[in-house]
């Protein structure tokens, strides 16, 4: 059986978004309400959005989307998922000469450079360089210094 592509795996929605109620073992972390699971199409589209010189971060889309399917929050590891799978769905489209987006822009919560990103924390680091950020290294890991002074919400 032949693996899908990157844009196969965006394409497949899956009938995503939803929003589902938190239910059983999940009150336990999440509490009560509801939660809204995101499309790869929606979180791609969000990424898309992020202009030169600026950041996001995997919580800024997540509280979007929550506010924008009137849920109480949004699902962490499928958005997290989707980002992943929409930067190498970007690359595919990039090397067919269809598009892409800057996923390099999203980082993860606290201002961390996404090494799961196609070509890891080095070309992530970079990219972010060259469009004027600061990046720090702590231990293995790089990290957008004062990321919080540039990020994007306006999604």
């Amino acid at each position: 059986m032949k693996r899908k592509s990157w844009i196969e795996k965006f394409d497949d929605d899956k009938d995503l978004p939803k929003v589902v109620n938190i239910e059983g073992k999940m009150t336990r972390k999440w509490g009560e309400g509801t939660m809204v699971i995101p499309s790869p199409r929606e979180v791609y589209e969000i990424m898309s959005r992020v202009p030169e010189g600026s950041v996001t971060t995997i919580n800024e889309i997540r509280s979007y989307l929550s506010k924008k399917h009137k849920a109480d929050l949004c699902c962490p590891i499928t958005t997290g998922i989707f980002a992943w799978v929409s930067a190498n769905a970007s690359e595919e489209l990039k090397s067919r000469c269809e598009g892409g987006i800057p996923y390099w822009r999203t980082l993860r919560s606290d201002g961390l450079i996404n090494e799961k990103y196609p070509g890891g924390a080095e070309r992530q680091k970079a990219l972010l360089e060259k469009e004027g950020h600061k990046i720090i290294k702590r231990g293995k890991r790089y990290f957008v210094d004062g990321f919080e002074g540039r990020l994007f919400s306006s999604f």
